[in-house]
C-alpha cells in the first residue's frame, strides 16, 4: 500500500440561480384537448427547445443533467423521460438526464434535486422540468395501490381521492365554507384573465405545433382552460363530485390539464462565466409529510421548515406563488399565516384553478411566474412556490429577488475559496 495517500478536493457550496424557465400552453385533458394526439415526451422536447432559444450563450455541451418529472410513468411520459428529452431534442450524447417522482411537486423535486447536486458542486448548469399528460394518463391510472393502506388502517380510504382530501379539509376547518372557496375561484380566473389582456403570461409560453387527424396542423400558443368572466352565480350550483352535498366543485379546484414546464439553473459563477441572465436565487427549500387525508395542508409545516431553514420569517415574503390545486387548501394556508384571500402579494396573476394543473409540471409554472414577479417588482426582496402533494405532503422554495436593492449576490467558488 502507498505510503501516503493524495487528499480529495472538498467539494464547496455554491449559490444557485434560476436563469430562465418557459412552458408549453395548457391545454384540456380530454379527446379534443390541444394535446389530444400529441405525445407527452414531444411537449417536454419543444418546451426544453424553446428554453434554449432562449438562452443562446448557453454551449449544449455545458448541460450537465436533463432531469424531468412525471407523476404517471408509463407510455409517452416513460422511458427515462430526462435522457429520453435530451436524445430527443439533439443535446449531446454526453447529456445524461433522469425520470423523477413526487406526484404533483415533481418538477419542483427535479429543481431541488439537481439545485443541491449544484449547489454541492458537482454539476454547473442543470435542465429541470415536467410534464403531465392526463388525457392520455389520467392520475392514478393503472396504479395498484397496496392493500394494506386501507386494511391496515395506515389511511383513510378518502386519502387516496385529492378531492375527498379537499372535502376534508372543508371539514376539519368549518370556515373554510364554500363561498370564500368559490369566490377564491372567481377571483383566479378574474386575474388571469387581466394577465393575459395585460400581455403578462404570453412570455412564459412557448408555441408548439400540434396536429389533429380531423383538423390538421395548428400551433398551440395559449391556454384553453380558463373561464374569463366567471361569477359566484356561474359556480354556486355545480356538481360535487366528491361528496353529495360536498363543498368541491369545478368553480374552485383545478381542472385536468395537459402541459409541461421546464427551468434552467446554474452555479452562479458559472451564470457569471457564461453571461447567463439570472432571474433568482434559490435561497432555501423543504418537503414535509402530513397526514394524507388532509394533503393539501403539506404546504404550512413546509413554509415554516423552509423559513426556518432560511432564517426568515412570513413577514420577509413580498410574493407567494401557491399552487390551486383546491381552493380550500389554499385559503387553509393563507388563514394560518394570518393573510387575507385577497391579498395581493398572493397569485398576483391567478393560478391553477384558471391555468390549469398538469401533476407534475405545475412546480416550474410557478417559478416561472415568480421570476416575472420579481422583474415587476424590485422593492421585494423574496418570494416562496409552495405547494401540496398527494399521500400527505407539502413542499416549499423560498427565492431571492436580484433586482432588490440589498440582493445577496450569487457568491462564486473564488469567493468562497
Amino acid at each position: 500500500m502507498p505510503a501516503t495517500t493524495r487528499s480529495a478536493r472538498r467539494a464547496c457550496a455554491r449559490d444557485v440561480v434560476f436563469v430562465e424557465g418557459v412552458r408549453t400552453p395548457f391545454g384540456k385533458a380530454r379527446p379534443d384537448g390541444l394535446y389530444a394526439e400529441t405525445r407527452a415526451d414531444d411537449m417536454v422536447v419543444k418546451a426544453l427547445r424553446g428554453l434554449l432559444r432562449r438562452v443562446p450563450s448557453l454551449p449544449a455541451e455545458r448541460i450537465d443533467e436533463v432531469a424531468i418529472a412525471a407523476t404517471t410513468q408509463q407510455g409517452d411520459q416513460g422511458l427515462t423521460l430526462g435522457r429520453s428529452a435530451a436524445v430527443l431534442a439533439g443535446l449531446p450524447r454526453s447529456v445524461p438526464g433522469f425520470a423523477i417522482d413526487r406526484m404533483c411537486a415533481g418538477a419542483m423535486t427535479a429543481v431541488t434535486t439537481t439545485a443541491s447536486a449544484i449547489g454541492y458542486g458537482q454539476q454547473d448548469v442543470a435542465l429541470a422540468g415536467g410534464v403531465e399528460h392526463m388525457g392520455h394518463h389520467p392520475m392514478g391510472f393503472d396504479a395498484d395501490p397496496n392493500p394494506r393502506f386501507v386494511s391496515e388502517r395506515l389511511v383513510e380510504p378518502t386519502a387516496l381521492i385529492m378531492g375527498a382530501t379537499a372535502e376534508n379539509i372543508h371539514d376539519r376547518m368549518p370556515h373554510l365554507t364554500k363561498e370564500r372557496a368559490d369566490a377564491y375561484g372567481v377571483a383566479s380566473q378574474a386575474k388571469y384573465a387581466a394577465a393575459v389582456a395585460e400581455g403578462r403570461v404570453a412570455p412564459d409560453i412557448v408555441p408548439i405545433a400540434v396536429r389533429s387527424s380531423t383538423l390538421g396542423w395548428g400551433l398551440a400558443d395559449a391556454d384553453e382552460l380558463a373561464r374569463p368572466g366567471t361569477t359566484m352565480a356561474d359556480i354556486a350550483n355545480l356538481k360535487t363530485p366528491f361528496r353529495p352535498g360536498g363543498r368541491v366543485t369545478a368553480g374552485n379546484a383545478s381542472p385536468l390539464t395537459d402541459g409541461a414546464a421546464i427551468c434552467l439553473l446554474a452555479a452562479g459563477d458559472t451564470a457569471e462565466e457564461l453571461g447567463l441572465p439570472v432571474r433568482m436565487r434559490l435561497v432555501s427549500f423543504a418537503y414535509v409529510g402530513v397526514d394524507p387525508e388532509v394533503m393539501g395542508l403539506g404546504p404550512v409545516p413546509a413554509t415554516k421548515r423552509a423559513l426556518a431553514n432560511a432564517g426568515l420569517t412570513i413577514e420577509d415574503i413580498g410574493l407567494f406563488e401557491l399552487n390551486e390545486a383546491f381552493a380550500v387548501q389554499v385559503l387553509a394556508f393563507l388563514d394560518h399565516f394570518g393573510i387575507a384571500d385577497d391579498d395581493p402579494r398572493v397569485n398576483p396573476d391567478g393560478g391553477a384553478i384558471a391555468i390549469g394543473h398538469p401533476l407534475a409540471s405545475s412546480g416550474v409554472r410557478l417559478m416561472t411566474q415568480l421570476a416575472r414577479h420579481f422583474e415587476a417588482h424590485p422593492e421585494v426582496r423574496y418570494g416562496l412556490t409552495s405547494m401540496c402533494i398527494g399521500l400527505g405532503m407539502g413542499g416549499t422554495v423560498i427565492w431571492e429577488n436580484p433586482h432588490h436593492a440589498e440582493y445577496a449576490g450569487h457568491t462564486t467558488i473564488e469567493n468562497e475559496s
